[in-house]
């Protein structure tokens, strides 16, 4: 039977993070991903916003892996010359109970350390972006875009430059605890493998809550069940009615729908949110809710074809009927599985915590499991 030192199971933009930073100190890294190419899955289908962090509550995971990721995010892209946007974001209210949402959101941001933060009147809105009107906005400047794709390229070469090994079209089927550390054992390019690895560490997104479940944890019971929650993209044609992001003040499972131009200026529409029970990319949603929903703050809408764009799918741990739910990142030591790290619900803003959890996977690494 192979050995290896560290596997990670999943090749997105987090487990390729996770491989680029860890390989820097650790040999004999493996990283399995059951498709034939890195990034396949929710990696490829967001938005590409670099987040601020206004939208999670103070000292959650969420809030401080994305600020410190959302700094990260632009320093990588000017050293490697990764393409970005930094366009600044519009949150914006239409009337007075949006406005008290706003100020929430501004009282979020200054608590977990948002830089650039303001609000503007409907006049100085405007004046920035003539087509939208709205009754007030928050001004976050530190938000931006970029393609997830070239990212993604990105932690792929450091961690083959790091020597780490990439096994595609390799999916584990099963994972059982023995004295050297965990076998794991499965289908690799329509053959059986398997291997025994010191360390797991669980990136595999859409597939997280069912790869700690095939470990042994109780998912129900840990509260690691994924809820997987589907948006869906439509595109504007013609001239873009807007330079800077522009999102409603959130309600339900997501965002809201908004309005995020790509880097060649055009404007994607969404995502929305609903739940499904299978992954499936095709686009569900009518052009009517969209347009319907952008009307009340973009009223130039109305005279605009809209396409069908595209869909992504969010690995979610809040339900229908839940409030916030925080990333889980964790060694599972003291639930008897030292050497295992779980990372499960990393939806948005995985993207922009990417390279900060990169970082905070390699302390756990450090302090807590080759100590």
């Amino acid at each position: 039977m192979q050995s290896a030192n560290i596997v990670i199971i999943g090749a997105g933009v987090v487990g390729l993070a996770v491989a680029a930073r860890i390989s820097e100190s650790n040999d004999g890294v493996f990283v399995f991903e059951k498709n034939g190419r890195y990034g396949q899955e929710t990696s490829s289908h967001n938005s590409g916003v670099i987040h601020s962090g206004i939208h999670y509550p103070k000292d959650s995971l969420k809030a401080k892996l994305c600020v410190k990721g959302n700094a990260m995010l632009y320093d990588l892209c000017e050293k490697y010359q990764i393409a970005f946007k930094r366009l600044g974001k519009l949150t914006v209210a239409i009337d007075e109970e949006e406005v008290d949402e706003l100020d929430r959101l501004m009282r979020a941001g200054t608590e977990n350390d948002v830089e650039g933060l303001r609000f503007l009147d409907g006049e100085a809105v405007r004046n920035l972006e003539p087509n939208v009107a709205v009754e007030k906005a928050l001004l976050s400047s530190s938000t931006g875009i970029l393609e997830p794709d070239e990212l993604m390229n990105h932690f792929y070469a450091q961690a083959h430059k790091n020597n780490v090994i990439f096994a595609m079209e390799t999916e584990v089927m099963s994972i059982s605890r023995g004295e050297d550390g965990y076998e794991l054992a499965g289908v690799s390019v329509g053959d059986k493998f398997s291997v025994t690895a010191e360390t797991v560490i669980n990136c595999a997104g859409l597939c997280s809550d069912r790869i700690a479940a095939m470990a042994g944890f109780d998912v129900d019971r840990l509260g690691y069940k994924l809820h997987p929650c589907k948006g869906d993209y439509f595109r504007v044609a013609g001239k873009p009615l807007v330079k800077m992001l522009v999102y409603p003040v959130p309600k339900g499972p997501g965002l809201g729908i908004h309005l995020t131009p790509d880097l060649a200026g055009s404007i994607r529409l969404g995502p929305n949110a609903y739940y499904v029970d299978k992954i499936d990319y095709s686009v569900q949603s009518g052009e009517k809710e969209f347009r319907e929903d952008v009307t009340r703050f973009v009223p130039k809408i109305r005279d605009c074809e809209i396409r069908e764009d595209s869909s992504g799918i969010r690995p979610k741990l809040q339900g229908p009927k839940d409030g916030f739910k925080d990333f889980v990142i964790r060694h599972e030591a003291d639930r008897g599985f030292f050497g295992f790290i779980n990372l499960v619900g990393i939806e948005s803003p995985g993207l922009t915590a990417a390279p900060a959890i990169g970082e905070y996977v390699a302390e756990i690494l450090e302090n807590e499991v080759k100590r």
